[in-house]
């Protein structure tokens, strides 16, 4: 009893250390972007803003017009909540296909699609690249919206909490003259949200925090997402880290709500378990 209280302790002790180590500097970056520029540029160091000044988050949002920062946000928002739908529409229809439906060669597709797992995502720049330019896509924020759609880890998940639904649910739709699409809107979708939570919550972050396609495929800076914007940020107020700071905690925002108010659910659908019961 007593090397598991002393355990526990030691457990708890370090699981607060890896909080502060994380969470230092995050609020360290919260007060610096309320601190002036002065106060940034002085010989003393100080944890907590001697004034706090809200200079930097106006002069970013509303008199910055070569990185407009507002119009970044908007796209950004647009990018990740349209991706992260079609990927919700996209993914549990493919599950369905791959556990629900019989056709010749479905589980050769299958081990095929989740070897292209093996290959890492850059060697696909280039021919995405292509694909498009050949669609008339480049510059167009459909080419950060719609590629990556079909995940293909997202579809092997959803496809495994599928199978441990019982087809004796099927079976028993067909008899009352459902065809498939009504088992799979009325029966199959509503089963596996905890599952496709998950996946919603892990697409929009990806969206939200990708950096290197929207770069590549996107010119105008006007449309370009928060996370790009930020690389210019940089650059342009490269000895301004207070404005800088500002910026990044902006694009922050959404990502912070979105697990703040999904906890709950976030938390429930990691038991995978709990989509079919019985």
């Amino acid at each position: 009893m007593k090397q598991s209280k002393t355990t526990k302790i030691v457990a708890f002790l370090f699981l607060l250390l890896m909080a502060i180590i994380w969470v230092f500097p995050l609020i360290w970056g919260i007060f610096t972007s309320f601190k002036s520029s002065e106060e940034i540029q002085s010989a003393a160091v100080s944890f907590l803003p001697i004034h706090w000044t809200l200079s930097n988050y106006s002069d970013l949002l509303f008199n910055n017009a070569s990185s407009p920062v507002i119009k970044w946000f908007t796209n950004s928002l647009i990018i990740s909540v349209s991706h992260t739908a079609l990927v919700l529409v996209v993914v549990s229809l493919a599950a369905y296909g791959y556990t629900r439906l019989q056709f010749k060669g479905r589980d050769l597709l299958f081990g095929i699609l989740l070897g292209s797992m093996m290959f890492p995502g850059i060697v696909n720049l280039i021919p995405l690249y292509s694909i498009m330019d050949q669609l008339g896509w480049v510059n167009n924020l459909l080419a950060v919206i719609v590629p990556g759609a079909a995940g293909v880890f997202n579809i092997f998940l959803v496809r495994q909490f599928v199978l441990g639904i019982p087809k004796t649910f099927d079976e028993s739709a067909r008899i009352d003259g459902a065809n498939e699409f009504q088992i799979y809107y009325l029966i199959i979708l509503p089963l596996i949200r905890p599952v496709l939570t998950v996946v919603a919550l892990f697409s929009f972050t990806g969206s939200w925090n990708d950096f290197l396609w929207p770069s590549i495929v996107l010119n105008d800076i006007d449309k370009l997402p928060i996370t790009p914007g930020l690389q210019l940020l940089q650059g342009q107020y490269l000895t301004y880290p207070e404005i800088g700071t500002a910026g990044a905690l902006i694009a922050l925002v959404p990502t912070f709500l979105l697990y703040l108010f999904a906890q709950k659910y976030f938390m429930q659908s990691m038991s995978l378990s709990s989509g079919v019961k019985g």
